[in-house]
């Protein structure tokens, strides 16, 4: 019998999430809508069914497609990718969001301290799994632990360009990582690119997906309950025409 693993997060508002990813959902009760009813379809209550209120309704007031679980499509990167217009969110073949997943433990990196080839690589051989086209690649940190709290957006480890690119020349398309960013944290990437006086540091693992097509997934969860290998990944986004990205309800599936 398949298990199926929910990697994506809770969509609810967090007051302790920075407020450009803030999600603010209205919701509409039951009673409420009883009177909309009556109002609007002029439904007198002595014709509403026996033991029935009304119906409920949620309104997403504010919700970025970067706020919550999702994925990125290669326009976030930039406008043209590979010299060719990027693709936006609902141009992405859905060919690419459905394949064999493998998690690349990399949880035991230092908070600001990049992923590199050799941590892939020394983690695949760990394990005996060689990459072929077509796989979901997932990168474990283990920090959506901090999923929730004022640290998310802050700390972590990342990508690094080098190791990015590496992926992509496996034959990977759509890669994913369980913490808030797919790079080191944007306000330390900034730091360092002052520090060291180098405009081409800042958000530079992104910035590969203007070279070589790719998309990847962030704030997945639950990578810690995944086996290295032997499992499908899905990665469905909403179909937002024009998108950067989508929220998307990322599983896995265990046979």
């Amino acid at each position: 019998m398949s298990k199926i693993i929910d990697l994506s997060k809770p969509i609810q508002y967090n007051i302790d999430d920075p407020w450009f990813m803030r999600v603010k959902i209205k919701h509409k009760s039951h009673k409420k809508s009883h009177w909309l009813i009556r109002l609007a379809l002029q439904l007198p209550s002595r014709l509403f069914p026996k033991n029935w209120i009304g119906w409920a309704d949620d309104t997403i007031k504010h919700m970025g497609l970067h706020a919550t679980t999702h994925i990125d499509a290669p326009w976030h990167y930039g406008p043209v990718v590979e010299g060719k217009p990027a693709k936006t969110i609902d141009e992405i073949p859905l060919e690419w969001c459905y394949g064999d997943g493998i998690v690349i433990n990399c949880s035991h990196k230092k908070d600001f301290e990049a992923i590199t080839v050799q941590d892939l690589i020394k983690d695949l051989e760990l394990n005996k799994i060689i990459l072929n086209k077509g796989n979901i690649v997932l990168i474990r940190t283990d920090r959506d632990g901090l999923m929730g709290s004022r640290e998310f957006a802050d700390i972590g480890t990342g990508m690094s360009s080098e190791a990015t690119e590496w992926l992509i020349d496996q034959g990977i398309k759509v890669m994913g990582i369980d913490q808030w960013g797919w790079d080191l944290p944007l306000k330390y990437m900034a730091k360092k690119a002052k520090e060291q006086n180098d405009p081409e540091y800042f958000w530079s693992a992104h910035r590969v997906g203007i070279r070589k097509e790719y998309l990847h997934m962030e704030q997945l969860t639950n990578l810690a309950a995944l086996p290295p290998s032997g499992f499908k990944v899905y990665v469905f986004p909403l179909k937002i025409v024009g998108g950067s990205a989508a929220p998307a309800r990322v599983v896995a599936i265990l046979d």
